[in-house]
Formats: structure tokens, sequence, C-alpha cells
């Protein structure tokens, strides 16, 4: 065979001709080598060896980067050439009947900001009988060589299509797009560049509900780079509308089961999620829109029966069971299922028609829990799921189906049932409670550990020193009528020391009249004030160094549930760190208000741990005063949220310790200016800087800078000539004050008269 080096350019564009009968190697400097068939021509493009060399050795004509056959199988499009180059991401869209929003969803794959060179488009035609087919040929013939399509009989689910998108994907990740859906312009960049820079194999984009359609919510709290099933709420998320490593696929043999029309997609997603190294979820961007449609067309919403679920179900706990050892991460895993799963079973069993059918599908159920369900999980999920599992357990198949219910009507309500809260303990309302009849014991019903708060944050600011914080804080569906009372908490991180302290009741008579729970529960007393004095919060003494995370305690009779404080907060609260100088006597220290990443949680820095007081001094200029040639002028600013009046000063630091201290004029809310005399210094080296006492002859010091257009001043003290000069000094202004030398300087003059006449 005949080797031949093409010429160094991004795409080789020099034609290897081919021996008569004889295939031959070529390779360029990519040392890419293809085998080239006896055909007209091979154009070289970067990066595509493996299709290049099973295409051609298929025997197929490629003609500047693309092929004229047709063959889907190896890759070409029917419509024409294709760069061959391997895509970044493979978006696979199944489709039946899917029209009008086929169109939508298509557009926002081929407008994707990460460009379609980057992007293969594979859609597959599920049997559609309305328009759906040639919606996706139109698409395909307006983006040659974007699109492959491929028409199929109906499969009755979303599994076949998906999976013949995987046999013709050539991506390294793949996308699973379903077709009534659509993607946010910047989704594919974002997500691909999430994977990309964490090297992680899943990545979840946000997603958010069209027309009344709900969407998964939990996880996209804030962007995770790296996380896996067990450290996050991903697990809660078992659609496949992920960018997906193909590799990761492969590599496990992974397709959706056949058989199913709903949750398939668990068993496929699952697998991935515990095969993966790592997942990223991308929190920050809307990446992908679900739509509910008008004709009730989402399979989730048209597909009836609890015996499919069931079904799957089954199958998803045995995965997990094998697949992770008992423990938390398995109950955390199995939690989504039962919470969710035999939730949406139970539903529809409630619904069935068939009661033979009904009462074989809760016998199944029943068999699950018996061998599935230990107490540690029992613990873990919530009083609802628990209730749930209760009856199934004791074979109460009339009283699950009152159950669904009445939380159905809860549901569409939008009222959840109250809490009763009796000495250290709080019980859901949920029905059967202290039935005598049915026997179900309270804990069935404890929620103690589980009581939904609700807080905001108005106000907080550091003034004299005395801290003051607004806000109010509640625990929802319990009912202000018992006693009950909120505690500031100041708990300092490293060392665990805490302080509580008393708030004052601001009336709120306009909370719980909103849409939540239906308006039915109302706190009329939730709002509080607190107003706490640093320099004698402890002991009668100053609150020590420290970062003290704040919290509110929330009591009712003897349940006492601590919130983190904070991050929920009313938009007139400044986000930015504040940091004040508080007067303690004839001493200062620093405080700062600041809000944690990434949670955004209310933090009280004092004694400079984070926010240093140094870094909000500035002097901004320095010249000599037109008037008074002695007096140096210095402005500048502070970025202080607090200071005490006539603390901070000019200072000049001399040789031998010495010192003087100017105090500044404020001119604004917090520029300041300062006239320095000269007139008056012994003679040496004196340093400029803006100063602020502390303690004990300590304090903050920050140092002017060196100024260019700062020249020499001379005047007359006393009868004697005196000068002042800025050193040649880096990173600090250093002024040399001496009295002129008479009998020199006249000499140095003659000299220079002189010097003239010649």
């Amino acid at each position: 065979m005949e080797t031949r080096r093409w010429s160094r350019l991004r795409t080789c564009r020099r034609r290897v001709k081919p021996a008569p009968f004889k295939p031959r190697v070529a390779s360029c400097h990519r040392n890419v080598t293809v085998t080239v068939p006896p055909h007209d021509g091979v154009v070289c493009r970067i990066g595509a060896p493996t299709f290049l060399e099973e295409h051609l050795n298929n025997g197929h004509r490629v003609d500047r980067g693309g092929c004229a056959c047709s063959d889907q199988r190896s890759g070409c499009t029917r419509n024409g050439r294709r760069a061959l180059t391997t895509p970044d991401i493979s978006v696979i869209i199944g489709a039946y009947n899917a029209m009008p929003y086929l169109t939508k969803t298509l557009t926002s794959v081929v407008e994707q900001s990460i460009g379609r060179d980057r992007l293969e488009i594979i859609t597959v035609n599920d049997g559609s009988t309305d328009g759906t087919d040639k919606e996706l040929e139109r698409f395909a013939a307006e983006y040659p060589g974007l699109f492959q399509v491929f028409h199929q009989e109906n499969s009755g689910g979303p599994s076949a299509p998906r999976n013949k998108g995987l046999d013709h994907a050539r991506g390294k990740f793949v996308f699973f797009l379903d077709a009534d859906d659509y993607l946010g312009e910047e989704a594919l960049e974002r997500m691909l560049a999430m994977a990309e820079k964490n090297k992680t194999d899943v990545v979840l984009g946000k997603m958010k509900g069209v027309n009344g359609r709900g969407a998964p919510a939990s996880m996209f709290v804030r962007n995770q780079p790296r996380t896996d099933v067990f450290n996050s709420r991903v697990y809660w998320a078992l659609n496949p509308l992920k960018l997906i490593r193909r590799e990761l696929i492969e590599k496990h043999g992974l397709r959706f089961p056949l058989g199913y029309k709903t949750c398939e997609d668990q068993l496929f997603t699952g697998m991935l999620y515990l095969k993966a190294d790592g997942i990223s979820v991308v929190a920050d961007y809307d990446c992908l829109y679900i739509v509910k449609r008008d004709d009730g067309g989402n399979i989730t919403t048209s597909t009836r029966g609890a015996d499919s679920r069931i079904k799957v179900l089954e199958l998803m706990v045995d995965l997990v069971e094998k697949h992770v050892p008992a423990g938390p991460d398995r109950d955390g895993l199995l939690n989504r299922h039962l919470s969710i799963d035999m939730f949406h079973a139970l539903i529809h069993l409630a619904r069935e028609s068939d009661p033979e059918l009904q009462k074989k599908n809760y016998e199944q159920l029943r068999a699950l829990l018996e061998r599935s369900y230990p107490d540690s999980l029992k613990a873990r999920v919530n009083a609802i799921t628990r209730l749930r599992c209760e009856l199934v357990q004791r074979g109460m198949l009339q009283e699950s189906i009152e159950l669904e219910k009445v939380d159905r009507g809860h549901r569409s309500s939008g009222e959840q049932p109250g809490i009763l809260v009796e000495g250290d303990r709080a019980y859901t309302l949920l029905p059967f409670f202290r039935d005598a009849e049915r026997g179900i014991p309270d804990e069935i019903y404890d929620v103690t550990t589980a009581l939904q708060d609700r807080h905001r944050l108005d106000s907080v600011t550091v003034d004299g020193g005395v801290l003051k914080m607004t806000g109010h804080a509640y625990l929802r569906r319990v009912a202000q009528d018992v006693p009950s009372n909120t505690e500031l908490v100041l708990r300092e991180r490293d060392t665990k020391a805490e302080h509580r302290f008393p708030t004052t009741v601001v009336a709120t008579p306009e909370l719980g009249a909103g849409k939540e729970d239906g308006g039915k529960y109302r706190y009329p007393e939730a709002g509080f004030s607190v107003e706490l004095d640093l320099t004698k919060a402890v002991d009668g003494g100053r609150l020590p160094k420290g970062l003290w995370d704040v919290f509110v305690a929330v009591r009712v009779e003897d349940v006492v549930k601590e919130i983190r404080f904070g991050h929920k907060r009313l938009a007139t609260v400044d986000a930015k760190p504040q940091t004040y100088v508080v007067a303690d006597g004839e001493e200062n220290f620093a405080a700062a208000l600041y809000y944690t990443q990434p949670y955004s949680n209310l933090t009280l820095d004092v004694g400079e741990n984070k926010h240093k007081v140094a870094d909000k001094l500035r002097i901004e200029g320095t010249r000599w005063s037109t008037t008074i040639p002695s007096q140096l002028e210095v402005n500048g600013s502070w970025k202080l949220a607090g200071l005490p009046a006539g603390v901070l000063g000019v200072r000049l630091d001399g040789d031998g310790g010495r010192s003087v201290t100017v105090p500044v004029t404020p001119t604004g809310d917090s520029a300041f200016t300062a006239n320095v005399s000269l007139d008056g210094l012994a003679p040496g080296s004196w340093t400029v800087s803006l100063w602020l006492p502390s303690q004990r002859g300590k304090g903050w010091s920050k140092p002017a800078a060196p100024q260019s257009n700062l020249t020499n001043t001379r005047w007359i003290s006393r009868g004697v000539p005196r000068y002042a000069t800025p050193a040649k000094k880096r990173n600090k202004l250093v002024l040399r004050v001496g009295r002129v030398a008479i009998v020199k300087a006249v000499l140095k003059r003659l000299k220079a008269l002189t010097s003239a006449k010649r």
C-alpha cells in the first residue's frame, strides 16, 4: 500500500488519487490513518478516523468530507453530506403524534448556542399519524447533514425510539429530549461545559414546567459541580432528560427496557446514576422546559393502571438492593421509590374498577414492604408515606383508598392537615389518628424532626455597638394558640460555643393569609425584633472573637426548631458584607455582618476573621496646600458601614517611635479630608497613613501610596527655613523633613549664578 502525508492544514484538501483496483492508506500530519477504497478521492477531517475507516471499508463514496450515499447505519444522512467528525452531543428525540409541539422542540435544538457543527440530531418517528413524519423530514431538508430521521411502526412506548437513537449515536454525549419539550438557548453549551470541566458522566439541567406541568425542583437549589446520588437530591429526578456520557452507556450495555408504557426510564437512569463517575447539576439556568400538552397526550398522564407501575417499583427496589449495601445510602434511595412511586401506584390502585386486580396489586405492594421496609427506612420516610406503608402492611385496603381520597382533596385545595403539639412531640393530623378502631400508633404520625418552618429577615444592622434585627419565624401548620416564643441564637462556627438571647414579639396579622395551605392557618404573633449590645452580650462583657452563625429558635411548648437564618430576606436588605467599628469604652473592635456562600445565611464576624478593617480604608490623594506650604492636604474615604465619631485620623510615624495624629473631617457619607501641618515636626523621615485606634495602643493602619505629583515644599518657621521632600519608597508615602542649611544653600546658589554668567 502507498502512504502519503497531507499538508499541515486544519482541513486537508489535497486529494489522494487511488491506485486502480487497490485500496491504500492515507495519513495526515495528525497521523489520522484511513483506508481509501477505489473511488474518486477523500478529504481528511481531523479527529474522525473511526468513522472514515468503518465507512470507507464499506466501499462508500466520500467527497469533500461528506458521503453521498444514504446508509444511515454508517452515520450518513439521507439528505446529503455531513462532516466526518465526532459530534460533541447526539440529541435523541423519539416522536409520536407530537404536532404542533414538535416544531418548537426541533427549533430549540437547531438554535442552540453551542453551534450546529457540534451536534447531531437523531429523530425517530414512532408510527405517528398527525404529520410528525413530514415535520421531521422538513427540518432534515432545511438542515442537511444535521439530522438523521428514522420511521418505524408504533412501538407502544418511548423505549424503542430511544434505543434506536442510541444505536446510531456517535456523539461523546447524548441528550434525550421528548418531542413536546424544548431547550433553553444555552442549555447544551452550559451542560457540556459543566461535564467537561468537572469530568462528570451525567449532567442535570434545571427543568421548568410549562402550561401547568410540575417540574422536579429539590435538586436544582444550587449548582453542583460534582456530586452523586447519596449526597444530593438528583435521584429524585429519574427521567432520562439529561446529558449523559455515551461511553458510560456503552460500557455497561445500557438500553431502555421494552414492554412498559410508563416509568421505563427509571431502570435506565437509575443504573446510570449508580455507575456514573460523578454527576453535575446546572441550576442557575433554565435548561429544559417540560410542557403539559393541551390534548392530554403526555404519556405519564395518559397511561392508567397500577399494574405496570408496581412492576417497575419492584424492579427498582431490586436494583437498589442489588447495587447498594443495606444502610443509610440504600434507605435514602428507597425513600424516593416509596414516597413517589408507591404513592402513584396507590393513586391508580384506588381508581381501579376491577376488584380482583385491585386486591392483587395491593397484595403485591404488601409483599414488597414485607421484604424491603426495614425499621431504619420506616424512620426515614415522611409521615404520609409511613401511614401508607402501615395501612398496606396491615392489609387495610379500604383505609388506603380513603387516605388517597383525602390526600387528593388536600392537594387540589392546597390545604394540608394541621399539626398537634403535645409536650416535646408533634403529630400530623392525617386520617385515623388516634382512631381506636384502627389502632394506628402515634409514632406513625410523628413529625417532630420534620417540622416545616417559614421565616424571613426584614432588617439587620449594628448601630452604636448594638446588633438590631427584625423578621419573622414560625412552624408551618402549628396553631399559635399554644405557648410559643422565638430566641436569637449565636453559635461560634469552630468552637460551637452558643449564646441565646430573648426577642420581642411583633404583630404579624397578615401572615398565613396567602395561598399556602389555603389560608387556613394564621400566624399573628410570628414577628420578632431583637437588640443585642455586642459590648455586653456575654456575662456583661464583649461577644468573643469568632464567626458567629445566626439562628432563630422557635419554641412551641417543649418542641424547639432551630432555623439557620438570613437566606430568605426582604429585597431591601443589603446582601453585601457590612463591616463596623464598634466603640467599647476607650477601645474599638470590628464586627461584620455577611452572608455565607453558597447558602447565603447570616453570620456575624467579630474580630476580623474574614473582613479586615484596613481593607476598607483608603487615601485617595495628597497635595501641598496652595496657601500654607507646610500643610499636607489628605483626602480619602472609608467603606465601613459604621464608625465611631472622631476616631479616624491621618497619622505621621517618625523615627524613634514618635507619632502625630490629625483627626479627619468628613466631607460626605464616607469621604474625608485632613490638613496635616508639618511645622514643628522634628527632622527625619515620617510615614503617612490612615489610623484607626483599636485597643491597648494598637490600631488599624493604612499607609498612603506614593504620589508622583507630590514635589518638594519649603517654608519659614520661626525665622528658620525648612523643607519636606517625598522619599523614593515603593509602597508607602514617606516625607523627609529638615532644616535648610543656609550657608550651604547660599554657596550652592552662588555657584549656580557664576556658572550661568560663564
